[in-house]
């Protein structure tokens, strides 16, 4: 057998973050973005995973979507939260031009519900 790979560290890998963010998760949905958060470390970067069902096409079309959703993930600029994120698409979210899924993805990840904003948590300066 060979060495395991390294997890990338922005990327949720275990169960148990799954359970937390079905059983308990924030949830927002703007248009066909769904966005779950729930509450981790303030000392550990944020986590991601995406939901891409087999509604929104064929394999080719699923890991297009996806790459583009790991893209505005990566390049956004706003302030995250610590914990774990799980965005969901569903079919309308493959047609959609870059800007406006972009600005869906956006707003969503704005919205989940966070009391303040990140700089004036406990923990965070």
């Amino acid at each position: 057998m060979g060495a395991r790979r390294p997890t990338r560290p922005w990327h949720i890998r275990d169960r148990r973050t799954f359970a937390d963010l079905r059983r308990s998760g924030r949830r927002t949905k703007r248009g066909p973005v769904t966005v779950i958060w729930v509450d981790g470390d303030p000392y550990q970067p944020p986590r991601v995973a995406y939901a891409i069902g087999r509604s929104v096409g064929n394999a080719v079309q699923r890991n297009r979507l996806r790459r583009r959703l790991r893209a505005i993930v990566s390049d956004r600029k706003a302030a995250w939260w610590p914990g774990a994120y799980l965005i969901g698409a569903a079919p309308p979210a493959a047609v959609l031009a870059w800007g406006e899924l972009r600005g869906i993805v956006n707003e969503a990840l704005d919205a989940v519900g966070h009391p303040d904003p990140p700089d004036r948590r406990a923990g965070r300066r």
